[in-house]
């Protein structure tokens, strides 16, 4: 895909929600692990986090967001043509979530409803890909639902979260420019081996096994390689921004806020003083919510952001970038938007 631009597409509203469940990784950790989380935390830039309790599934957080947008928007359900989930967090293998919200969030029979698995690039993919459909003049209005559940207990970096965002058909909407790409050489760095077709799930996938250091692990969990990923973000999406702006014609001071996915504060930081930045301008959420995943443009725009994008017209460049490998760049004019508070569910 690389560079491209969309037309008569208006961002109308958006909506966040986060458990409240509240963990923090220095008072919540084990005394024998205190002084070494909190080197970490120094690093990571990740105080506290949200937890979902084990009944509660991404979709819940999403529905919440989704029945609170459609209020602040008075959009009718029957008026919705389309609805994209994009979560590694499905109540199901099969079938997909869209369709169990579709008649959850009681949405017509004739809305067009399908899943994406993406994770942390998931926000500036699926702007573009409903935004499409809905510049090809094939439907009016959509949602695009984006978060996952992969917060646990003993990980400091995930929080789970599950957000709403509405677009819809407008002639006099300002372009949305794109660039999006993705590099599957480098899938080991962020990945979840075993459960799917490759690797099934086994008797033995449930026993902790010990590491090269002595630390247990359960076979089954995410395997993140922390240098690959630090290496891919900080030399990626320095280049990837500088482009897309080129490509728009737009100075990046006439940018007015740079969201990016909220990693950590190692790699975000790294990012942002290469590409010169002022810290004013680039809002953060990772000291109280952490990494939420495809969820965390949405969420740190809510929480930061939602009482000035209420009103006026104000600039964005939104990236994200991570598991696949996959990163993405968006800039997109935010005018007279519907943006209620963070909900908590």
């Amino acid at each position: 895909m690389g560079l491209s631009t969309l037309h008569n597409v208006r961002f109308a509203g958006m909506a966040s929600c986060v458990p409240k469940r509240t963990l923090s990784n220095l008072e919540d950790c084990p005394p024998k692990l205190r002084s070494e989380r909190e080197r970490l935390v120094r690093n990571i830039g990740i105080h506290n986090r949200r937890i979902c309790p084990e009944w509660q599934c991404f979709s819940d957080l999403a529905f919440d967001a989704t029945e609170k947008l459609l209020e602040e928007l008075q959009w009718q359900r029957d008026e919705i043509d389309a609805l994209i989930v994009i979560t590694q967090s499905p109540d199901y293998p099969i079938p997909a979530t869209a369709i169990i919200l579709q008649d959850r969030l009681k949405l017509s029979h004739a809305t067009i409803a399908f899943d994406v698995n993406l994770g942390c690039s998931a926000y500036p993919f699926g702007i573009h890909l409903l935004g499409s459909m809905i510049a090809a003049g094939t439907i009016k209005k959509g949602l695009l639902l984006v978060g996952d559940k992969s917060a646990s207990t003993n990980d400091p970096l995930f929080s789970d979260a599950g957000t709403a965002t509405a677009l819809e058909f407008d002639p006099q909407a300002a372009p949305i420019y794109f660039d999006l790409n993705s590099d599957g050489s480098g899938y080991k760095a962020i990945i979840k081996p075993v459960g799917g077709h490759r690797e099934p799930y086994a008797f033995h996938h449930g026993f902790p096994v010990r590491d090269a250091h002595g630390d247990l692990h359960w076979p089954d969990g995410l395997i993140l390689d922390g240098p690959a990923v630090l290496s891919f973000s900080t030399q990626r999406v320095p280049p990837a921004v500088t482009r897309t702006l080129e490509y728009a014609g737009i100075d990046k001071e006439a940018v007015d806020h740079f969201v990016f996915h909220q990693a950590n504060r190692m790699i975000n930081e790294t990012i942002r003083k290469k590409l010169g930045l002022p810290v004013e301008k680039v809002p953060s959420t990772l000291q109280d919510f952490g990494n939420t995943s495809g969820a965390s443009l949405p969420v740190t725009m809510t929480v930061r952001l939602n009482e000035s994008l209420s009103t006026g017209r104000h600039k964005l460049l939104l990236s994200g970038f991570g598991i696949g490998l996959s990163w993405g760049v968006c800039i997109l004019d935010i005018e007279n938007a519907k943006f209620p508070a963070l909900l908590e569910s």
